[in-house]
């Protein structure tokens, strides 16, 4: 059981990978830090969390690498400043449609009138939602200083290139705002 439910979200992530335009991107941070202090990192797994497959983890923290490195910060082993997280699940909704024909009315001058017939067809569709939250630590005072999250509705990716590709553009849109815009 727990094998296909591991299954069943990498599946839904890689495909969330794929169709990556228009996420919903929120983000969060620890009022008066100050991330200019911030220059090394290191990558740490969250407890008891599942994790993609390799190849797919391999892209998603490259892809994080790559926008943290044009931030300013480097990845170590050793010492790091900050310990960067994350994780991904696969929630599932319900979209409802609905439409209608016939029921017309019909008559003469202001009088009313009689009504036709009218039918409503009412449809339900399941669709995934999947998202991915980073979560960066300050290891000096171990607390969470900057959360992002990125949802999306979940599509179907065949194209190993394109799903990289649009990894790396969803780490960018998630990874604009950090470090936080620093107001004056």
């Amino acid at each position: 059981m727990r094998t296909s439910r591991v299954a069943a979200i990498v599946g839904l992530l890689f495909v969330w990978c794929v169709a990556a335009s228009a996420q919903d991107i929120k983000y969060n941070y620890m009022q008066g830090t100050d991330f200019s202090k911030f220059k090394t990192y290191k990558w740490v797994q969250a407890p008891n969390t599942e994790y993609p497959n390799s190849i797919l983890d391999d892209q998603i923290k490259r892809a994080i690498d790559t926008q943290l490195a044009s931030k300013g910060l480097s990845k170590t082993e050793d010492n790091p400043d900050l310990y960067v997280v994350y994780q991904v699940a696969v929630n599932q909704e319900k979209q409802w449609n609905s439409y209608s024909t016939g029921g017309d009315y019909w008559g003469w001058g202001g009088w009313g009138g009689w009504g036709g017939m009218s039918t409503t067809t009412t449809t339900s569709k399941t669709i995934n939602i999947g998202t991915l939250n980073l979560d960066i630590y300050d290891v000096g005072t171990k607390k969470q200083v900057w959360r992002g999250s990125a949802s999306k509705t979940l599509g179907s990716g065949k194209d190993p290139a394109k799903v990289e590709k649009n990894i790396n553009k969803a780490m960018a849109k998630l990874l604009k705002k950090y470090p936080p815009p620093v107001k004056s």
